[in-house]
């Protein structure tokens, strides 16, 4: 692997821990950071008493506000998982795969002036997780549903 090479997937791995730090740490300047302004997001999850699946989306400005309360009371464990399985880089573009708190998700990223920037996420709860959404009791509806 050359050195440029290495450099850019550290690089987006740093862009991905940056979005799933900025929601565990309550820190909206990390997604500032790591997310495109024109982001996608979409996920499926299961509400607390569902057996079928969700589906929600967010947009950048949802994301942003998600992360200024989202752990705020702590909820997530200090060691809450923060996997960054990276598929591919190119130059302009790459995919990863991050297994975190609240599930999975798959991320492309894109390389805008010269930094890498999260343009698209599909994720999915762990399975059995609902449980999790419960101790969201603060949350207006539409933001327990777009569980990051």
């Amino acid at each position: 692997m050359s050195e440029i090479n290495e450099q850019e997937r550290e690089a987006v791995k740093q862009a991905v821990l940056d979005y799933v730090e900025g929601v565990y740490n309550v820190d909206p300047s990390r997604i500032e950071r790591s997310v495109h302004p024109d982001l996608a997001k979409g996920g499926f999850f299961q509400g607390e008493d569902e057996s079928d699946y969700s589906f929600t989306s967010m947009t950048y400005a949802q994301m942003v506000e998600l992360s200024k309360s989202y752990n705020k009371d702590g909820k997530m464990p200090p060691d809450a998982p923060k996997e960054v399985i990276i598929f591919d880089v190119l130059e302009q573009i790459a995919s990863v795969k991050l297994v975190a708190w609240w599930g999975i998700d798959y991320i492309h990223l894109a390389k805008y002036e010269g930094k890498w920037k999260i343009a698209n996420v599909l994720w999915q709860t762990h399975l059995g997780q609902n449980d999790r959404l419960a101790d969201i009791e603060d949350k207006p509806q539409e933001l327990i549903r777009s569980i990051v």
